[in-house]
This record gives structure tokens, C-alpha cells and sequence, in this order.
């Protein structure tokens, strides 16, 4: 999962930076989130993706105003969402806690954290039956409750994708129902991350997390 960091008034950025443009509607730099990647950033920005099945958590300290967005889904798989000792689950804690650690290194602090998360839908055609946004949207949930966040908002589930809108320094997020899409880019996008984050758990060549015991309720 690729993150990228505070961009300024211009190109210079730490780290890899994702879509950034001027916005001329809210007169301030967007940052487009596309699947796999996180933003964060405490300046007057605002950070935008397009979410099908996918879900995203959009994560700010309240005190400080700096905050951030990832995307995500988990790896295809019949495991239970709401077990976060699944080898699929790990992936998500993964994308959850790169967004968290990062805020937490730019100084917020974790009991000043709220959290709003938005996704899950199911639009991704022939998937019905792998509850694929159902999945996202109950590990999500399940995620911001054991670890006892904040959470401020959701608008998971139904049948259709969503274009989100949030603003780091304010908490404010604009969503957008996409019930028809103009072309098929969103879904062409979910389908070929689906496919990296499934050729990556069968060949396992991505190793996230310490293997350990778990019980039945924490194993991280």
C-alpha cells in the first residue's frame, strides 16, 4: 500500500504523491486517492476518491486538524471479516494502521482521533455472492470498534459507488451517490487491485505482519 504526505502549494512532496491538482470548485489542492494508496496532510486541502466495493476510513485529531484518507479491500477470501487474526483481515489492519501511525508521527494523538468511513457498495458485477463491499464495510466497522476510535460517521453498503470528499482541517466530507457511472474505470480499477492483492497472497510475497498466537480478540 503507497502512501504520500503533505503536499504544498506545488509539486515538491515526502514520499510518493498520488493525483494532485488545484480544485477550482473549492479553490484549494486536491489529492485523488486511487486504490491501495493514503494521504495525509494538515493543510487547507481536500483529498478525494471514488469508491466502489472498496471502502475508505477518513482519519483526523480534532485538536490539530491534520488528518488523512486510505482506500482499501481486503484479499478475496472465505474468511470471516469481523476475525482480525484472518490472513485477509491482516491486510486491512495493515492499511488502517499505515494511515494511523503516520498521523500519530505528524503529532496527533490517538484519543483525539474520529474516524468516518464510507464504501462497501456492492457494484462490482458477478460478485454478489462474495459479499465483496459487505466484507470491507463489516471489517471497517469492526476495526474502529476494538480498537475503541471515534467514529463520527458512516455511509457504507447499497448498490451504488460513491465519490468522496474530505477536508483534513476542517472534518468535513462531501459524498456523492454515483448510482450510474459514465465508463467502466472505477470498476476496472477495483477489479485489477482485487487481482494485485490476490496474485500477492498466493505467491506471499508480501510478509505484513509477524506471525504470532492470536486469541480470540486482539492478535496485533
Amino acid at each position: 500500500m503507497s502512501g504520500a504526505f503533505e503536499h504544498p502549494a506545488g509539486p515538491a512532496a515526502e514520499g510518493p504523491v498520488p493525483n494532485v491538482y488545484f480544485d477550482a470548485r473549492f479553490g484549494v489542492y486536491a489529492a485523488k486517492i486511487l486504490p491501495g494508496e493514503y494521504y495525509v496532510s494538515s493543510r487547507d486541502m481536500v483529498l478525494v476518491t471514488v469508491l466502489g466495493s472498496c471502502v475508505a476510513a477518513c482519519v483526523r485529531d480534532t485538536a490539530t486538524g491534520i488528518g488523512g484518507m486510505n482506500h482499501f479491500m481486503l484479499p478475496q477470501s472465505g474468511e470471516d471479516a469481523k476475525n482480525l487474526c484472518t490472513s485477509s483481515a491482516r491486510y486491512g489492519i495493515y492499511a488502517m494502521e499505515l494511515l494511523i501511525n503516520e498521523l500519530l508521527k505528524r503529532g496527533a494523538r490517538r484519543d483525539r482521533l474520529e474516524v468516518k468511513v464510507f464504501g462497501g457498495g456492492n457494484v462490482l458485477p458477478g460478485m454478489t455472492q462474495a459479499r465483496v463491499g459487505e466484507r470491507n464495510a463489516e471489517f471497517v466497522l469492526d476495526y474502529v470498534e476494538r480498537e475503541r476510535l471515534n467514529l463520527a460517521a458512516a455511509d457504507l453498503l447499497d448498490d451504488y459507488a460513491r465519490k468522496i470528499y474530505f477536508f483534513p482541517r476542517t472534518g468535513k466530507v462531501l459524498v456523492k451517490k454515483l448510482r450510474s457511472l459514465p465508463n467502466d474505470t472505477v470498476l476496472k480499477r477495483e477489479y485489477d487491485y482485487r487481482q494485485r492483492l490476490q496474485r500477492t497472497r498466493l505467491a506471499g510475497s508480501v510478509e505484513l505482519f509477524e506471525e504470532r498466537p492470536c486469541n480470540p480478540s486482539k492478535c496485533w
